[in-house]
């Protein structure tokens, strides 16, 4: 089981990080070829003997660049997918940022209890969004919709829209982890970024650096 986990946890990490890279790398083409046809055309102008090859190239370059209409509807979808696959990575790597300084004044039990209240509202949250999104998803199945821009490639809107189900079971699976761990005591809260806490150590460190600068 734990292996299954760790498995699972790094494909979580290698999963977001192919999200980045492609939408990087489709970006990144798109804007270049969008800018590089110019080159060629001023080439072409300051060049009159090999004008015919540089326009010629220029030419083709810009039909490549016109080419490209799916890039910026793909590019949404990665980020949509990104997005809530995120949720529950975000979760996970306590990513999120809380907000429990009222909270961290209570006693612990009294802690205890507030993070079981607020895990269950997650929870509750967490499973109806993915409940009414996989209906959602599944009348865009039976309506066979094409995505926009990438519908000729055979991607249908339910496609794209499937990680929002996904993401929010997933994110759900995250907090009854949490809620576990806070019943077996081992935690007390939802386990959250304490903003307030990363300031204080980065002054911290700060402080110490200025009072023991390295030679």
């Amino acid at each position: 089981m734990n292996a299954l986990r760790r498995v699972w946890d790094h494909f979580e990490e290698g999963f977001i990080a192919f999200l980045l890279g492609t939408m990087t790398l489709v970006t990144f083409v798109y804007v270049i070829l969008n800018n590089l046809y110019t080159v060629f055309y001023s080439l072409g102008d300051n060049w009159p003997a090999a004008s015919d090859l540089f326009f010629a190239i220029g030419d083709s370059v810009i039909e490549m660049a016109q080419a490209m209409t799916w890039s910026i509807a793909l590019t949404k979808a990665l980020f949509a997918w990104l997005i809530f696959f995120g949720l529950a990575y975000g979760v996970r790597t306590a990513g999120h940022i809380g907000v429990d300084a009222l909270v961290k004044l209570a006693k612990k039990p009294t802690q205890r209890i507030i993070g079981l209240i607020a895990c269950l509202c997650c929870l509750g949250y967490a499973g109806l969004i993915s409940v009414a999104s996989f209906d959602w998803v599944r009348t865009l199945l039976t309506a066979g919709i094409g995505a926009e821009d990438l519908g000729h490639y055979g991607i249908k809107q339910w496609h794209i829209t499937l990680i929002v189900p996904f993401g929010y079971a997933m994110v759900f699976i995250r907090f009854l982890e949490i809620f576990v761990r806070i019943l077996r005591n081992q935690q007390t809260g939802l386990g959250l970024a304490d903003e307030a806490a990363e300031a204080m150590k980065l002054t911290e460190h700060d402080d110490a650096s200025k009072k023991d600068p390295k030679p």
